[in-house]
């Protein structure tokens, strides 16, 4: 498992501000053309992000495992709120591609 300190700062950043009412700051995060997938469906570029992300509830997440994956990094959670099933365990987030200043492609699958 990787330590925090080695956990690049746009990752850090995206837990910290996943779960906070900061919208603006948390969108900043991706690049204009990036692509989140979740539960299989896939968003491409910042207003489909944004329409994608107003559908999903506030959760607060826990990192319970950090791995590098070929170029990107894996980052296992624990997310907790308002939906069935709450706790849900292993959830894992793929960044896939992303630089210093943004996140350029995340796939969240269980």
């Amino acid at each position: 498992m990787t330590t925090a300190t080695t956990v690049p700062r746009i990752v850090r950043r995206y837990f910290e501000l996943a779960p906070s009412k900061d919208t603006e700051a948390y969108f900043a995060l991706f690049a204009r053309d990036a692509l989140v997938e979740d539960e299989g469906e896939e968003y491409a570029g910042i207003e489909a992000i944004r329409t994608w992300r107003a559908e999903v509830p506030r959760v607060q997440y826990a990192i319970t495992g950090v791995e590098p994956a070929g170029e990107g990094l894996v980052v296992t959670c624990t997310i907790t709120g308002n939906f069935p099933g709450s706790p849900f365990a292993g959830l894992k987030f793929h960044f896939e591609r992303f630089d210093d200043d943004h996140v350029k492609v995340l796939r969240i699958r269980p």
